[in-house]
């Protein structure tokens, strides 16, 4: 049986996994890569057809990523175990690219401090803010949790954000935090903390390089994050 014989034949949409033995995994679209993790659809329905209807009802697979454990279960044909199935790839997918990110990249512009901040933040329900630690070269040391808030909302001290650096030894630090609305455009409570924090941070002689806000992009909003250094609510 020739080579093109075979892939014809593997070519029927309710096999995915020997397409992707035959083809690789990059020749799989969305809906039959998660019908391998789905492994079964509805009754008389493919996991291919399933994966359809997930990629159809969220959109995208950032949305599907987002989207909480309860919330997939609703989902006609999920069901718990295939909810735990799509967290566990997702999880897996960003813990992945935080070991690419182990490195240590030099992080000396918005876009590239961003690139590093979007995994983790960026699928998140709830405000995250965080700290982003740097050495004397700009590179990472580590990122930090400093707190969770409800949403829209959260509570910085500069004691909490400050008491890492110091631990790591920083030389400098980037503030960062996200908006699950997915408008990053810093509100004047963002603008007000941010001050307050580069005045500390003078006070300790740990630089506040910037200030990153991240978001989703739009049409009217080409970037999913702004810099407020960019945005000129830094001190020259």
């Amino acid at each position: 049986m020739s080579e093109s014989l075979q892939i014809r034949d593997l070519a029927e949409p309710d096999r995915p996994r020997e397409r992707l033995q035959a083809l690789g995994a990059g020749s799989l679209c969305q809906a039959e890569l998660l019908a391998i993790l789905l492994r079964s659809g509805l009754r008389g329905t493919s996991a291919v057809a399933l994966g359809h209807h997930l990629m159809n009802r969220f959109g995208s697979l950032e949305e599907l990523a987002r989207a909480p454990w309860e919330r997939l279960c609703e989902v006609r044909g999920i069901g718990p175990d295939k909810a735990v199935t799509l967290k566990a790839a997702f999880e897996l997918a960003r813990r992945l690219a935080a070991e690419a990110r182990r490195e240590s990249p030099v992080l000396d512009t918005p876009a590239a401090i961003a690139d590093v901040l979007r995994e983790q933040l960026s699928l998140l329900e709830t405000e995250r803010f965080v700290v982003v630690l740097l050495n004397t070269r700009r590179r990472l040391i580590r990122i930090e949790e400093i707190t969770r808030g409800l949403l829209d909302t959260v509570l910085v001290h500069a004691r909490e954000v400050f008491r890492p650096a110091i631990t790591a030894n920083a030389h400098a630090l980037v503030l960062a935090h996200n908006h699950p609305g997915g408008d990053p455009t810093p509100s004047e409570a963002d603008i007000r903390t941010t001050r307050d924090l580069i005045r500390a941070g003078q006070l300790l002689k740990i630089e506040v390089l910037d200030h990153i806000i991240l978001g989703r992009r739009t049409e009217r909003q080409p970037k999913d994050y702004c810099s407020l250094r960019e945005l000129g609510h830094f001190y020259s």
